[in-house]
């Protein structure tokens, strides 16, 4: 196997309008770790994490490889490698404290990889690791929530129903649970992606959200899956969320006054699927296991691929591309690249 590949990375915080923010690279193949398998990228999904930390972090004059979705070919394996083996097709997320997949191969711990999904494509299994992840940590470790009890009734909000972790926890939610699945969209298209992948009831986003909730949902709100718009949405959740209700949140906000939320004892969650391999948890192996059941979910015909367009080739137009719509705040699903 050759020393060297082609890879993307930035070397400065740059606008996503320049050129410079994202650029092609030769790097030397890592060398996998005694847990690590080496992976040959067969295809990547962009997330806001990619364009947040292109914007943000300054690699010191060093070249950061970004990306944090990935389907591929394990190559090689460490020498404590214990479930997997060189041609086994994987999807993972992995860590955010290592180099990202935006290159011809990659190196991860074995406890963050399941096998892809047989059914799917590589682009179409790139786009789920992170937002499964995600979803399925929000729900049933963040929220509590059972998915073998699909007697469970009540009803879960998810704001940004379309987007890539909204269209998974209203795929998760709707399909183990017994809840209500109520999304927020705004546009035509959206809002039809968001039925199609598990919403039973739409409300605007862009309209005050109390009166519209109070109609699709009488009995009230048991649980909050907030992905955007935290801060703004705090003082609705309260008011209509069931005493002893819960939030899960994924964004990102300067401050939130929590207080509004003791009346009814309501409890918030952070959910950050990346603690795990941050703190090398000693139930990292979870991911593997939670991976493993959405690969098995998808071949049954229970989940579906949020994917929905593919830019082309890894290189760094097609990256910026991606990161471009992203922060357009207008993609829809996942935006995945295929191949170099």
């Amino acid at each position: 196997m050759t020393t060297m590949m082609r890879a993307v990375a930035c070397r400065e915080p740059l606008p996503v309008t320049d050129d410079e923010c994202l650029l092609d690279v030769e790097l030397p193949v890592p060398e996998p770790g005694p847990r690590d398998l080496l992976v040959r990228v067969q295809a990547i999904a962009v997330n806001p994490v990619d364009y947040k930390i292109r914007q943000n972090e300054r690699p010191g004059g060093d070249e950061r490889v970004l990306g944090w979705d990935v389907a591929g070919t394990v190559v090689a394996t460490g020498s404590q490698v214990e479930w997997f083996t060189p041609g086994d097709e994987v999807f993972y997320a992995g860590a955010l404290d290592r180099p990202g997949a935006n290159s011809e191969y990659h190196t991860v711990d074995e406890r963050l990889v399941a096998l892809k999904p047989t059914t799917l494509t590589f682009a179409e299994a790139a786009a789920l690791p992170l937002t499964s992840l995600t979803a399925w940590e929000g729900l049933f470790e963040r929220l509590g929530l059972h998915h073998d009890l699909l007697d469970e009734t009540g009803s879960l909000l998810v704001t940004a129903a379309a987007g890539g972790v909204g269209a998974m926890v209203g795929q998760l939610a709707n399909a183990l649970t017994g809840l209500t699945v109520i999304g927020t969209a705004s546009r035509p298209e959206t809002v039809d992606f968001a039925r199609r992948m598990g919403a039973h009831h739409i409300v605007n986003h862009h309209r005050p959200l109390q009166p519209q909730l109070a109609e699709v949902a009488p009995n009230g709100i048991g649980h909050v899956f907030s992905t955007a718009g935290t801060e703004r949405n705090l003082a609705t959740y309260a008011e209509v969320l069931d005493p002893l209700g819960k939030i899960v949140a994924i964004d990102d906000f300067e401050a939130l006054p929590i207080g509004l939320l003791k009346p009814k004892s309501i409890s918030f969650h952070w959910e950050f699927m990346f603690t795990r391999s941050l703190f090398r948890s000693a139930d990292m192996d979870r991911q593997r296991k939670i991976l493993t059941q959405v690969a098995r979910l998808v071949d049954a015909g229970i989940l579906v691929s949020t994917a929905t367009r593919d830019l082309g080739p890894v290189n760094a137009s097609n990256l910026r591309e991606a990161h471009k719509i992203m922060e357009s705040g207008k993609a829809i699903g996942k935006i995945t690249l295929t191949g170099f």
